[in-house]
């Protein structure tokens, strides 16, 4: 008898507030975003979406945008990009 396997998780997708992405770009930060892993912007957008006051709103999207500038951290823990081929 052979196990199955689960079905990969599924998240739902989050749209790109109108004020992320205005601060993304005025940040000069959009290229980096786009090179996150797909998971990594959903999470930040979900995270960012969540705050039920402005100022949590406000607090998480500076820590995405610095962030993304250091570039080498996601949501407080160790970021290590994939290395570029060619």
């Amino acid at each position: 008898m052979t196990a199955r396997k689960a079905p990969p998780l599924r998240r739902p997708r989050n749209a790109m507030p109108v004020d992320v992405r205005r601060a993304l770009l005025a940040a000069g930060l959009k290229t980096k975003y786009r090179q996150r892993p797909p998971y990594q912007r959903n999470d930040y957008l979900g995270w960012i979406g969540r705050a039920k006051r402005p100022a949590t709103r406000q607090k998480r999207m500076q820590q995405m945008l610095e962030e993304l500038g250091r570039g080498h951290s996601y949501m407080k823990m160790s970021y290590r990009p994939a290395a570029r081929r060619g």
